[in-house]
């Protein structure tokens, strides 16, 4: 998969270790930055990564920050994006399952890289259900277009 990622200066140090683990598992990165720790703004990064998904430019997306809800946030600005928050592998997973989540978020300062690389590995790899959550995304989507 094609995989763009971004990171403010809290995120920076998650998002070089999960660039290694990404195409150690054979996905192709897009680096959005940050390119160290020198404090930064997160919202242009984040909304960076979230349109090179909207436009079908990278497959899903990965938000980095302190936290990882900022960055959320920004990055659900983007019609067309499903951002989420997962800090643990419950979330990781439901968010693809139901929500069929296109980007992670996850927080630098919250989730050791051991953990992440569980959350990364899960959340590439869960399938959307489709079904009865399916309606649900329509339903997003169409919210979406009207605003």
């Amino acid at each position: 998969m094609r995989v763009a990622i971004g990171a403010d200066h809290a995120g920076f140090v998650l998002k070089e270790h999960l660039k290694r683990t990404l195409q150690r598992l054979g996905h192709s990165v897009d680096d959005h930055g940050t390119t160290n720790e020198e404090p930064v703004d997160y919202p242009p990064i984040c909304i960076n990564v979230a349109r090179a998904v909207a436009e079908g430019r990278a497959d899903r997306g990965i938000v980095l920050g302190g936290s990882g809800q900022g960055e959320q946030i920004a990055a659900n600005k983007v019609a067309g994006v499903r951002a989420a928050l997962c800090n643990d592998l419950y979330t990781a997973r439901l968010s693809r399952q139901h929500n069929d989540a296109n980007v992670l978020s996850m927080g630098g300062r919250i989730v050791a890289s051991c953990l992440a690389d569980e959350i990364l590995a899960l959340w590439m790899d869960t399938p959307f259900e489709g079904g009865r959550h399916q309606r649900r995304i329509d339903q997003i989507a169409a919210a979406e277009r009207r605003t």
